[in-house]
């Protein structure tokens, strides 16, 4: 990658929890209108999702934990840990790769929002392995 990283944006989401489950906002209505595509994924236990970066669009990604986030950025390579029960918000600038790893025993869940819309012609996806898929 020779043009110049980003850095991801992280941060920690409320959940509004009750016995029938959970109730969160994964966008808020500054960044949802400016959103080209969503989507949902379930990992199973040990599972690598990622793996890749963008090369226009900005992704907003939110995690229930447990999960680990790598992210390679513009000072290197982080890990990032999202607690069991707890929902984190990552924004994704352009060419910023991205990999998700659930570290639990059950399906983790991530929803997932792009400026780009979805091609399968012409994906805006370029694969970088940041955690090695087993």
């Amino acid at each position: 990658m020779d043009a110049a990283l980003g850095q991801a944006a992280v941060e920690q989401i409320a959940i509004h929890a009750d016995a029938r489950g959970l109730v969160l906002e994964p966008a808020d209505d500054q960044t949802l209108p400016r959103q080209r595509n969503v989507h949902l994924v379930t990992t199973q236990p040990g599972a690598v999702r990622g793996n890749h970066y963008h090369e226009r669009g900005t992704e907003i990604a939110v995690v229930i934990g447990p999960a680990r986030v790598r992210v390679r950025e513009s000072t290197g390579v982080r890990d990032l840990h999202v607690p069991a029960g707890a929902a984190y918000r990552f924004t994704f600038p352009p060419r910023v790769s991205h990999a998700f790893e659930n570290t639990g025993t059950a399906p983790m869940l991530l929803v997932a929002f792009s400026t780009s819309v979805f091609d399968r012609t012409a994906p805006d996806v370029v694969r970088d392995e940041l955690i090695p898929v087993p």
